[in-house]
């Protein structure tokens, strides 16, 4: 991602249901760590995800840098970057609350806006393009 802009940081803890049989978090949970990071920073924006229409994930994506294991918490920070006429780039970096200059994962997700019935992807709403330019 080009350039990228701060919008949310979420503290989570390392659950020990996390850890898979060889003893560290499974690669699934890394996508469930993003997606709790953007879901709070959705609800922190407001009501951006309206009965017809709002966000899809089309595309994720995640490097895993560093082996995360339980106990401990982690620092999920969030970022947005190229915002398109329906779709934006979000990208995600994973790190210990506890050695927050070393970075566990990075990943990243393209959001695409679409009306839910029709099922296609309708311009960013003026109000979530102004967030996410800003």
């Amino acid at each position: 991602m080009e350039s990228k802009k701060l919008v949310h940081s979420s503290r989570i803890a390392i659950r020990w249901g996390d850890m898979d049989a060889l003893g560290h978090v499974n690669n699934t949970v890394y996508f469930r760590y993003m997606e709790q990071a953007r879901i709070e920073w959705m609800e922190k924006m407001g009501n951006v995800i309206g009965p017809l229409d709002g966000p899809v994930m089309v595309n994720a994506q995640c490097n895993f840098l560093r082996q995360l294991k339980y106990p401990g918490d982690i620092e999920v920070r969030c970022y947005t970057g190229a915002v398109g006429r329906s779709s934006f780039e979000t990208a995600y970096e994973i790190c210990r609350v506890d050695v927050p200059e070393v970075i566990f994962a990075e990943g990243s997700a393209k959001m695409v806006w679409i009306d839910f019935k029709q099922e296609k992807s309708i311009p960013l709403p003026d109000p979530i393009r102004h967030m996410l330019v800003g």
